[in-house]
């Protein structure tokens, strides 16, 4: 693995990562009662997440455009299901970090609502006694969160196969896009910008469907009406359809390119 591809897959890692994340954050809010304090302090991790969005895109194409140049292509393929293993990585690092992470987003939390200050909480959490805190409240997922996944879902199976769909779509969505450029490369700007549609498909279909459904949930573990280890074990299959999704979108990488390829070259 050259130096280029190295830094592809650490960025999507890390995309992928914070991605994952966000369902601690909920867990945090819940616990909490303050749902959108923890959105807020998420909103921090999702900065870092659009920063290295950008450089992605343009690394990405570079590396087509090289090997366009170059007319050694025959190992792209290869190259991006090494960048979609890494998002399937970032997945399972995820689920593993969700206890650990809510456990801090709960912390940062109570510290932000009594200072009222983001400055003073990223100090905190960089000095000496933040880092202590950190080391000391990493865990991992206990056995019986897995065995209760026996119990009711508390979302259905058409929304965990819908979130599998909607999570392929988002991995593999710029990636194919690319990747088609290289198999139609008359038409490779067109092919990148229809990126933009698979997206926009996926973040309608998780917006319009998928997120609604958890939000009510959330709501109602708030209120009191869905006890909250159910609200964890919803946390958990959506977490496993995250990871389900990125197997899906290696899957889905080669149909994908050729189908964006010829619609490059029809529109």
């Amino acid at each position: 693995m050259d130096t280029q591809l190295f830094a592809i897959c650490a960025l999507t890692f890390v995309i992928h990562l914070i991605g994952a994340l966000a369902y601690a954050a909920r867990i945090a809010g819940v616990r909490t009662g303050r749902i959108a304090v923890s959105f807020a302090l998420f909103n921090i991790l999702v900065l870092v997440s659009r920063l290295s969005n950008s450089f992605l895109g343009p690394f990405l194409a570079k590396r087509i455009e090289n090997d366009i140049a170059n007319g050694t292509g025959s190992g792209l393929e290869m190259d991006f299901r090494i960048v979609l293993l890494s998002a399937s990585g970032a997945a399972i690092v995820g689920a593993l970090l969700i206890p650990t992470t809510q456990r801090w987003f709960t912390s940062a939390i109570a510290h932000f609502h009594e200072n009222r200050s983001l400055p003073r909480l990223i100090w905190h959490a960089l000095s000496r006694g933040g880092f202590g805190y950190l080391r000391q409240t990493v865990t991992l997922p206990r056995e019986v969160h897995l065995t209760d996944l026996k119990k009711p879902r508390g979302v259905s199976l058409t929304i965990i196969l819908l979130n599998i769909f909607a999570q392929a779509l988002l991995t593999v969505g710029v990636i194919g896009s690319l990747y088609a450029g290289y198999l139609n490369p008359e038409y490779r700007v067109t092919a990148s910008q229809l990126s933009a549609v698979i997206n926009g498909f996926a973040t309608i279909l998780l917006f319009v469907v998928i997120d609604p459904q958890l939000s009510v949930m959330t709501d109602d573990v708030v209120s009191g009406r869905v006890a909250q280890s159910t609200f964890r074990r919803t946390i958990i299959w959506l977490s496993f359809s995250r990871l389900g999704g990125t197997f899906l979108a290696q899957a889905m990488l080669l149909p994908s390119a050729w189908l964006v390829a010829h619609l490059a070259g029809v529109i």
